[in-house]
């Protein structure tokens, strides 16, 4: 029987059907659809002949066996549920990179989790401090929350299209749902700054 599953932005599986949350003002919009067999066996053999017809074998572990089991201790708590790129582990062949199997974490509803939300800067076609010649430095890529995980962004939108030359935007500034905890206690950490260049800082000579 084929199973479908939704596989949330922070790499998350949920079956089909399940309620999504929204919420307004804040949604959780970007999910891929997994769809996954069931395997009734297990093994090297069961493994390779999956591999051999273009699939991929995954293990989907509950979060109290990976507290309680130690063989499950080797499969990271941390590095399974903290960075959004390791949400999914993955085991590639050395030599030609191929997929050999995925270790997936279940989470319910409500779980808080420590999750790393990419941050994507948009406005620079337009943000003035950029058209004097100023530069973007980008100097936070993410941010690291606690949330549940029904509630994990894909990513943090940080507008920059009103930014001048030396304007900055701080943690303070951005805008999450409510139940997200920010894991910094720095809230005046900067995100972003218009820099000036050697040429694009200059101002224009009045005679």
């Amino acid at each position: 029987m084929m199973v479908q599953w939704w596989r949330s932005a922070g790499g998350h599986l949920r079956r089909v059907g399940e309620s999504r949350w929204s919420s307004s003002g804040f949604r959780c919009s970007h999910y891929h659809t997994i769809q996954a067999i069931p395997r009734e066996c297990s093994g090297s053999r069961v493994s390779a002949r999956d591999r051999m017809q273009g699939r991929i074998p995954v293990v989907v572990f509950f979060q109290n066996l990976l507290e309680k089991n130690p063989e499950a201790r080797s499969a990271s708590k941390k590095h399974l549920l903290t960075v959004e790129k390791k949400q999914i582990k993955i085991h590639r062949d050395e030599e030609s990179g191929q997929i050999l199997n995925m270790v997936f974490v279940w989470a319910e509803d409500g779980m808080d989790l420590k999750v790393d939300v990419p941050i994507v800067f948009r406005g620079e076609d337009t943000c003035p401090g950029l058209q004097k010649g100023g530069i973007l430095n980008k100097i936070r890529t993410s941010l690291k929350y606690c949330c549940p995980s029904e509630h994990i962004p894909s990513k943090i939108v940080v507008d920059v299209s009103n930014l001048d030359i030396e304007d900055r935007i701080f943690t303070r500034d951005i805008e999450v749902h409510p139940s997200l905890k920010l894991l910094s206690k720095n809230e005046n950490m900067p995100i972003c700054k218009i820099v000036p260049t050697s040429l694009g800082n200059k101002e224009p000579v009045c005679e």
